[in-house]
């Protein structure tokens, strides 16, 4: 199914449901490629992990099948994925997810995916919204961090020396 709609980002809820997301729009695109590209550049400075961009799927431990539009794994996780699932999607949770809102997202839509990935194991989630101009911080204990229009957000503790700079964004 997926390699006949290649150019759809399908996701699967853990009930099975099959979500067709339609590609976005330039000015969402040119924002997520300034995201994953920091997400990527740190990664690949502090070299403790690998980053992940929207294509890359995710067998989440609920059943769910998401493709966070940027994702890390500590080389401990990287390492539990069999090599022939890594061309694939993986059976793992990220540690870290990025979500940029689209103008087809919804905002609740988003947040309970936030919370699907945190109940499956990520330690850190960052959900930005372009178009109220929030962001939202996303810790396994308590309620979500909402910041309006921060010039960049801070991953740390959990991700040292990851600043994500949101001038591209807003």
């Amino acid at each position: 199914f997926c390699q006949a709609n290649r150019n759809l980002r399908i996701e699967r809820d853990a009930s099975g449901k099959v979500i067709i997301m339609p590609p976005v729009g330039l000015e969402t695109s040119g924002r997520n490629a300034s995201l994953t590209a920091q997400l990527y550049n740190w990664a690949k400075k502090d070299g403790t992990g690998k980053a992940f961009d929207a294509t890359g799927g995710f067998e989440l431990p609920n059943g769910a099948t998401r493709n966070p539009d940027g994702a890390w794994i500590s080389p401990a996780q990287w390492n539990r994925v069999p090599a022939q699932k890594r061309r694939r999607f993986a059976n793992i949770c990220p540690e870290f997810v990025l979500e940029l809102r689209s103008e087809m997202d919804r905002l609740p839509a988003l947040i309970g995916k936030m919370d699907e990935y945190l109940a499956n194991g990520a330690k850190l989630g960052l959900l930005i919204d372009p178009f109220d101009a929030k962001a939202y911080v996303f810790r396994p204990q308590g309620a979500p961090e909402i910041l309006d229009r921060p010039a960049s957000l801070s991953a740390e503790p959990e991700m040292p020396g990851l600043i994500v700079d949101l001038g591209d964004v807003w």
